[in-house]
């Protein structure tokens, strides 16, 4: 009786110790899941904070360039750009009619393995070219991404005047 004891003791303890091995390795799973979810959102706020540069210096080549090839941009009271030489186009005609000094927000960043998206809001003035006139700018707008040959480039992407023309 006393080895059934003793036997039936070091199983219970042998499947505790795998048990704690288990949620040890679940634990360590998770947290490495988490800094690389993390690091692919700061790749994002990076790519991010190049588009804002390419709009506020009128750069339509850097714009275009964030795109995935088969990109959509979809600028409202435009045409969508589509493809890399649609995107380069659409982005060329905004910058002739158009002058931007606006900020990023950015509001959510959700990441699923090869495709995110993110939520911004942006806000500045924007410089008509045929008058020289300036008004407020303020958009929300919506980000698709997909990550090609290791980067994040944007493959949709859609906003929307938060404020109305004067």
């Amino acid at each position: 009786m006393k080895k059934i004891v003793i036997a039936v003791f070091a199983i219970t303890i042998m499947a505790s110790c795998n048990e704690n091995r288990n949620q040890e390795s679940t634990n360590n799973s998770t947290e490495n899941m988490e800094i690389m979810e993390k690091q692919e959102k700061q790749k994002i706020e990076a790519l991010l904070g190049q588009y804002e540069k390419s709009l506020n210096t009128s750069d339509a080549k850097l714009a275009q360039s964030l795109y995935a090839k088969d990109g959509i941009f979809m600028p409202t009271e435009a045409p969508s750009g589509i493809g890399s030489e649609g995107i380069l186009k659409s982005y060329e005609y905004v910058f002739s009619q158009i002058q931007l000094n606006i900020e990023f927000f950015i509001e959510e960043i959700e990441v699923e393995g090869n495709m995110a998206f993110a939520v911004t809001s942006s806000k500045g003035t924007v410089k008509i070219q045929a008058n020289g006139a300036e008004a407020p700018e303020a958009n929300r707008e919506l980000f698709v991404f997909e990550k090609v040959d290791g980067e994040w480039k944007i493959a949709r992407y859609m906003f929307n005047k938060t404020e109305p023309r004067k």
